[in-house]
Parts: C-alpha cells; sequence; structure tokens
C-alpha cells in the first residue's frame, strides 16, 4: 500500500517561515566549498521554533537552493531535519528540492525522505518556460516517484516566468501530496486569486504573505486561507505571530493595526516598490535586511547572486526597512506583550 504524507492540506496552519540559509565567511567567493553555517542554521531552526512560527520552509530563491552545490544542500537539509526533530518531534519542515529537471528534484526529494522530513518547497523547472499541460505531468511524476513526501507548491511568477495555470491547480487538488501553495505575492487578494480559490476551495491553503493575511482572512476565512507564509519571519517573528493569534482569537482591531504596521514596515523595501527590479536583487537584499535585523546572522550571498553590483539605493532602502521593523517589535511588545528571542 502506497505511503502517503502525514499532513494533509487542511491541517495546514499558522506562519510558515522562509529563513535563508546561513553562510560562513567567504561564502561569496567563487572558489568558496563548504559554505554553509551549521552551526548557525541549527540555533536559527531552534530559535524559530521556540518562538513559535508553525511550519519552516527552506531553500526557495531567498534560500539559495540555486546557489548551494549538491554536497552543502545535503549538509544543510540534514541539520535542519536533525535540529527540528530534536527540537519538536513532527514539526513541519519543508525543504526546497526545485532543480533543473525531474530526475535530479526527485532524487533530491528521495534524500528528504530518508532523512524523515515532513516533505518539499517545490517550484518547477525554469531553464524553459513549462506550459499547463507539462506543470501538470512535472507534479504527477514527482508525486508518483516519492508519494510520501507532501509537497508545498512554490509560486514566484518572476522565476518561473507566468502563473499557475487553474487546469494545473484542478490537477493539483486531485494529488494529496500538495497541501499547500506559496502563492506569488503582490496582489494575493484578488481576481487571480479569487479564481484560483474557486478550484482549490478547502483541498489546501493558496497561502498569502502576512501583509495580504488579513483581508484574505475577512474575505474567505481560516478554512481557506489559515496559513500565511513569511520571509519576514527571519527579522525577528514577533510581529508576525501576533498578527496569527490576532486573527485567530477574533480581535480584528488588532489585526488590523498589526497589518497596518506591517506594511508601513514594509514601504521603504523594494519588493512593494518594484517587483521586477527586486527580483533582479533578492537575494542579497534578503541576506542584508536579515543580517541587519540581527535576529539571525546569515553571512553573504553565494555567486552569481551576490551584493557587489547592489545599486546603494536599495541597501539604503532595505536598512530603511528593518529600522521600521525594529520600531514595529518594540511597539508590538508594548501593546500585546509579544517578542521573541536576541540574538547572542
Amino acid at each position: 500500500m502506497t505511503k502517503l504524507p502525514d499532513v494533509t492540506g487542511p491541517d495546514m496552519r499558522g506562519v510558515m517561515a522562509y529563513p535563508p540559509t546561513p553562510a560562513l565567511p567567504g561564502a561569496d567567493r567563487v572558489d568558496a566549498t563548504d559554505t554553509v553555517d551549521l552551526a548557525e542554521t541549527e540555533r536559527m531552526i531552534r530559535t524559530l521554533i521556540a518562538d513559535g512560527v508553525d511550519a519552516i520552509a527552506l531553500n526557495g530563491t531567498l534560500g539559495e537552493c540555486a546557489t548551494l552545490t549538491l554536497e552543502e544542500w545535503k549538509a544543510f537539509a540534514a541539520c535542519a531535519a536533525e535540529t527540528a526533530e530534536a527540537a519538536s518531534p513532527g514539526f513541519r519542515l519543508f525543504i526546497g528540492t526545485t532543480t533543473l529537471n525531474t530526475r535530479d528534484t526527485v532524487a533530491r526529494m528521495r534524500f528528504l525522505a530518508d532523512l524523515g522530513v515532513t516533505g518539499t518547497l517545490l517550484g518547477r523547472p525554469m531553464w524553459g518556460e513549462m506550459t499547463g499541460p507539462v506543470m501538470e505531468r512535472f507534479y504527477r511524476d514527482v508525486t508518483e516517484a516519492v508519494p510520501e513526501q507532501a509537497i508545498v507548491v512554490y509560486d514566484n511568477t518572476a522565476a518561473f516566468r507566468g502563473i499557475i495555470p487553474r487546469s494545473v491547480y484542478r490537477t493539483l487538488i486531485d494529488l494529496p501530496q500538495v497541501v499547500a501553495v506559496k502563492y506569488a505575492g503582490g496582489a494575493s487578494v484578488g481576481f487571480r486569486y479569487h479564481n484560483d480559490m474557486a478550484h482549490t476551495q478547502t483541498s489546501f491553503p493558496l497561502m498569502p504573505i502576512e501583509t495580504d493575511w488579513l483581508p484574505a482572512w475577512q474575505m474567505y476565512g481560516e478554512e481557506l486561507v489559515g496559513m500565511a507564509w513569511s520571509s519576514t519571519t527571519a527579522c525577528g517573528p514577533a510581529p508576525v505571530l501576533a498578527l496569527r493569534d490576532a486573527l485567530r482569537d477574533g480581535r480584528m482591531d488588532d489585526a488590523t493595526w498589526l497589518t497596518e504596521r506591517l506594511r508601513w514596515a514594509h514601504e521603504p523595501f523594494l519588493v512593494g516598490q518594484d517587483f521586477m527590479e527586486f527580483a533582479k536583487y533578492n537575494v542579497p537584499l534578503e541576506k542584508i535586511r536579515v543580517n541587519e535585523a540581527g535576529y539571525i546572522h546569515v553571512g553573504k550571498s553565494r555567486p552569481p547572486y551576490t551584493d557587489e553590483f547592489v545599486p546603494d539605493r536599495h541597501v539604503q532602502d532595505t536598512k530603511d526597512h528593518i529600522g521600521r521593523y525594529k520600531q514595529v517589535v518594540k511597539e508590538v511588545a508594548e501593546r500585546l506583550g509579544r517578542t521573541h528571542t536576541e540574538r547572542v
């Protein structure tokens, strides 16, 4: 009998954190080897779990899946898996396995299955744009090959050259391995989101980013959008977790205030000003903002996506964003008593 994942779409609730991959000094060099800071990886996973995130997803775009060597990826995955299991047995951990082809992706998924990892954060091969039927075949192939692995589908319209067609969503709801979709940011609560949800319904959540979570929740309720994704949690998760708690408790005044403060904090950040410009520098800018926040030390980004050519104005805007976020962290502690662990 085929073994299926232990988690299902309706089980996915709360906040899914998306931290970067910590790097040792010199990771930005082309001749660097063994660049993953495993000690900081262990501390990062333990701290995020202790502070209360509900799931962690690693090795997406900002998690540098594309720039880790296979051996680095394996070492990172093993460290994260062992740490999560020791900190909280059964904790929901999803590790990215996106590659340029199906066979390499399947091999990585099997490696994760052997580690006992909950599942994978999975985009699609991006060398050439995939049509709807090719996407459907891809997701069918990987679920048939590794049926015990849960899948969070990674939807990144810039990286994967377009949206997931609704025909593909009709296929995804028939695959029990698919438990959530990291929905493309920006206009999460709009016609496309609404029409895609018309197909998925309660099969699995189309996870909005945290700044879009409140309007999605108000329109569709916890049953349909009970989980949000957040890379900002790597800067300290307290405000995002406070928003989760306010939504769950029906404290809509607090949820509205938190959403407004989070949006204010993000206002200077390039991602909300010009997404396509942000996509050119997203990996180093993420490392810059996380290091500036001080909750995790993630080092430099790996080549070719280093910070050497990031315009100074984008760096300054990122630091301004984190300055605002730190202020919001203080406001949340004062108003709601929600704090997170300080890095020592």
